[in-house]
């Protein structure tokens, strides 16, 4: 991990100063040989509520919050991708990470053993996967007090409904109430429940919202349609494409270039989704067509989010020079910051005017795309605030085989200001889904963004 103690210093860095070389990242276990010898043995997390031991043949994961512990539900011993690599830290601490090259930095610390709760065969009653819940959001959800959430008020009310033989109606009830009010897209539980899948997924964006209750259906097929055919039909006159598993729309009006990205992964069917290469062709040949137009609008107003060393790769299209775009730290975490650079990419790339198009729907890692297109000085953001949540999700599988998920990162901007829960708000704002025409209103705003810049040219 990158070692700054001031982001003020970071910010100078990003102009003037070069890195610091960092010490290599070593294999957990190279393949066919056994696990290296300085990490076997017990490790607890900086944040994220992990405990992993470290045997000669591999690792195992532990979730832990409070006093509690249990192994891992799930069937690979790495189940988040996050051990592949390790580097000492000083005596007692190693980073793990599943990408050395610009993943998320783990931050270990040595125990003298794996706790006794870890191995407890005590079972897990209703009542106590809902203490381990509450606890693990009380340690571990970003800005709680900002957010005035009562932990311990809450875990309060939660176990009052249940108790050692409650039905997993009455814990599910528990649980949604535990997490009742929390508008925040990275919050999920689900479960059976007599028989029945269940979902709780808070914090749908306003517009959504306004989307699925203006269908008959309920859902929002018609209006990604309309979504489509605006772009294709409207905005690029029937001489647009959609690329890369439709994910990507871009086309040329004249002397504006336009690419909408939908989400930051997956496109292709037979690659990994967070594999940049099959976006790589459409990148090359969007941008070459792009060259001398007055201006590009990259468009992530409708960007479910994906991966964010995918927002990086495509950030890096628009760069000049290498910039500071953000840092990240777990909640709970002794450790430093993680920042995240924009590095200029070696394919073609579009270094003049840019407005990236963004609103409410906006989320994930089309945010953390959004900061990292903010840190460049030719790009300018317009339409509306993004949704606000910046953080990894961090999946919880409980013991009774339901999963929770939670965000648990602080996202800081440049100047070390906290975004978790805020979101990021445009430069130049512009309604992008009106209430009024929900259908049609987005290709009539882009067509009005295209004016506007074309007039400010003159």
């Amino acid at each position: 991990m990158k070692r700054l103690s001031l982001l003020a210093a970071a910010a100078v860095l990003s102009i003037a100063a070069p890195a610091l070389a960092e010490s290599p990242f070593w294999p957990v276990q190279p393949k066919g040989g056994s696990v290296a010898a300085e990490l076997r043995g017990a490790w607890k997390a900086q944040g994220y509520g992990w405990i992993v031991q470290f045997g000669p043949e591999g690792a195992q994961l532990f979730q832990t919050a409070g006093d509690a512990c249990y192994p891992d539900p799930r069937r690979e011993p790495d189940p988040d991708g996050v051990m592949t690599s390790w580097r000492a830290e000083g005596q007692g601490t190693i980073t793990l990470t599943g990408d050395p090259d610009g993943g998320t930095r783990y931050v270990f610390d040595r125990l003298p053993n794996l706790p006794n709760a870890c191995i407890s065969a005590a079972g897990w009653t209703p009542d106590r996967i809902v203490a381990f819940a509450a606890d693990s959001f009380a340690e571990l959800y970003p800005r709680s007090a900002e957010r005035k959430l009562d932990w311990p008020a809450r875990k309060a009310a939660a176990l009052a409904k249940v108790s050692p033989t409650a039905t997993d109606f009455q814990l599910w009830t528990a649980l949604s109430g535990l997490l009742a009010g929390l508008d925040d897209p990275h919050v999920d539980l689900h479960g059976m429940v007599d028989g029945a899948r269940r979902d709780l997924e808070p914090g749908d964006a306003a517009t959504l919202t306004r989307v699925r209750a203006a269908d008959p259906a309920g859902d929002e097929k018609a209006w990604l349609q309309a979504y489509r055919e605006g772009i294709l039909t409207q905005v690029l006159q029937g001489r647009g494409r959609q690329a890369a598993n439709n994910r990507v729309f871009w086309g040329r009006v004249d002397d504006i270039g336009y690419l909408n990205l939908v989400t930051m992964g997956a496109f292709a069917r037979n690659a990994a989704p967070d594999d940049p290469r099959p976006l790589d062709a459409v990148l090359d040949e969007a941008l070459a067509a792009f060259a001398g137009t007055k201006a590009v609008i990259v468009d992530v107003s409708n960007n479910r989010g994906g991966y964010d060393t995918i927002s990086q790769h495509v950030a890096a299209r628009f760069a000049e020079q290498p910039r500071l775009a953000y840092s990240k730290v777990a909640v709970g975490a002794k450790a430093p910051p993680q920042p995240l650079r924009i590095e200029p990419a070696s394919g073609v790339r579009f270094t003049g005017p840019v407005y990236l198009v963004t609103s409410d729907v906006t989320v994930s890692a089309g945010e953390t795309f959004t900061l990292m297109m903010k840190a460049l000085p030719n790009v300018k953001q317009v339409g509306g605030t993004t949704r606000g949540a910046f953080s990894d999700q961090l999946p919880k599988p409980l013991p009774n085989g339901w999963l929770m998920a939670l965000p648990a990162e602080l996202y800081k901007g440049p100047r070390g200001e906290d975004l978790e829960g805020r979101g990021l708000v445009p430069d130049m704002p512009l309604t992008v889904f009106p209430e009024n025409d929900l259908m049609a209103g987005h290709a009539k705003a882009i067509q009005g963004l295209m004016e506007k810049i074309r007039q400010d040219a003159r």
